[in-house]
């Protein structure tokens, strides 16, 4: 068996370590494109979540506002019930009040 030169000896290294770097290499694009992968689902899921938080926050603010809102018209009802009662009850003695001031004439 014949020894191999020094030379033969080198080129063989540098062949074996260049299938080494070639190897990292194809290895590292392989991380990086995963990597890429995770944080493009992350960022949409994050996307995800947020829109689905902000929804349930306006469902529950337009709720809060429209219980209020139906509050309002209650009492404004409730008001305009009361004007009425008192109106009504004021009418037989302000038609009597007008009728004694105009006879008075």
């Amino acid at each position: 068996m014949a020894e191999k030169t020094l030379l033969q000896q080198i080129r063989e290294k540098e062949l074996l370590l260049n299938i080494k770097i070639e190897d990292t290499r194809r290895e590292a694009e392989e991380i990086i494109l995963s990597a890429r992968k995770k944080a493009e689902e992350m960022i949409e899921n994050s996307e995800k979540e947020g829109k689905a938080v902000a929804r349930e926050y306006y469902d529950r603010e337009k709720e809060r506002i429209n219980k209020e809102i139906e509050q309002l018209k209650n009492r404004g009802d409730l008001l305009v019930i009361s004007v009425k009662e008192d109106g009504e009850r004021n009418i037989k003695p302000a038609t009597e009040k007008i009728v004694k001031t105009v006879s008075m004439e």
